[in-house]
């Protein structure tokens, strides 16, 4: 499991003085981008293939308020990966200074060419390497039906 530790800042409050749901966000987002650039996906190496990363949904459940004061950890589990490398979820824990669990989030994401901006399969070189990363006990191979389990579509105006 990946893990990065943060200090909860003046910043990362909400009016009601607990760690705030953007902060949340922000956390995860770091834990992620730094747990790519340890496995080869660096700005450098995805400017190459001109592609990035795009977030479908975060699903977040909060268990107990976090206050500043104490470090806390945020890990990252590989919950899921289409064939293509194209789709992926990760799964992220919350935990305190006493490694008490106190929220966790879903999040689903995919790869986007950046001149297309269209969804891509990662090269070859990027999708070898997720899936030989450790994975969660709860790991499955992602489809595009994984993507719309939700059932959630736009819903325009008029």
């Amino acid at each position: 499991m990946y893990f990065k530790e943060f200090d909860i800042r003046w910043s990362d409050l909400d009016a009601n003085r607990h760690l705030a749901n953007s902060a949340y966000i922000n956390f995860m987002s770091h834990t992620r981008m730094g747990f790519l650039i340890e496995n080869g996906f660096s700005q450098r190496e995805l400017a190459k293939h001109n592609i990035g990363p795009v977030v479908f949904y975060e699903h977040m459940y909060y268990f107990k308020e976090a206050f500043p004061g104490k470090p806390v950890k945020v890990s990252l589990e590989v919950g899921g990966l289409s064939e293509d490398g194209m789709f992926f979820e990760f799964l992220h824990n919350f935990y305190d200074a006493n490694g008490k669990n106190f929220a966790s989030c879903e999040m689903m994401g995919a790869w986007i060419d950046l001149k297309t901006r269209q969804l891509i399969g990662l090269p070859e070189e990027f999708n070898t390497t997720l899936r030989n990363v450790p994975r969660a006990k709860t790991f499955k191979i992602l489809t595009k039906e994984d993507t719309r389990r939700f059932g959630k579509k736009p819903e325009n105006l008029k």
